[in-house]
């Protein structure tokens, strides 16, 4: 998809809501039944139909999430924002530390801390430490 197309599946989903409540007001205007018998039907099918909104909003949840980090990378890559947002630290990160430490002695176990959600400091510290720009820390590290 090009940056000059539009993603319309929210326009299409706001649509299909839209519809729905149209359609249940205009079922209950037009009711041929009781007010008890109405609410019965209503309920049911909300019911019935809640599950099934719910799984394709988590569909959709899902797909704008894995759309929204492959647009994020390629930002990246054509150098539009910084590289830190990209930051995928795999596996053991003991062990990781310790690949560090043998390739860099300066480094300490302080420089080294990480938590998780806490990769910015991490970059900060180990830019000041070794020297290196912000996009050589983050894909050494992510090549670990």
């Amino acid at each position: 998809m090009s940056h000059y197309e539009e993603d319309n599946s929210g326009k299409i989903l706001l649509a299909a809501l839209a519809g729905a409540g149209a359609g249940i007001i205009a079922g209950l205007l037009m009711a041929p039944e009781k007010g008890k018998a109405t609410r019965d039907k209503i309920g049911s099918a909300a019911t019935k139909y809640s599950g099934q909104l719910g799984e394709q909003l988590s569909k959709y949840g899902e797909d704008l999430d894995s759309k929204f980090k492959g647009y994020i990378e390629k930002l990246e890559d054509m150098g539009l924002t910084g590289s830190g947002a990209s930051l995928k630290i795999k596996g053991e990160w003991d062990a990781a530390k310790g690949k560090l430490k043998q390739q860099y002695a300066q480094l300490t176990d302080d420089d080294l801390q990480y938590t998780e959600g806490q990769g910015d400091e991490l970059i900060g510290r180990l830019q000041n430490k070794l020297g290196k720009a912000k996009g050589e820390i983050v894909k050494m590290l992510n090549d670990l």
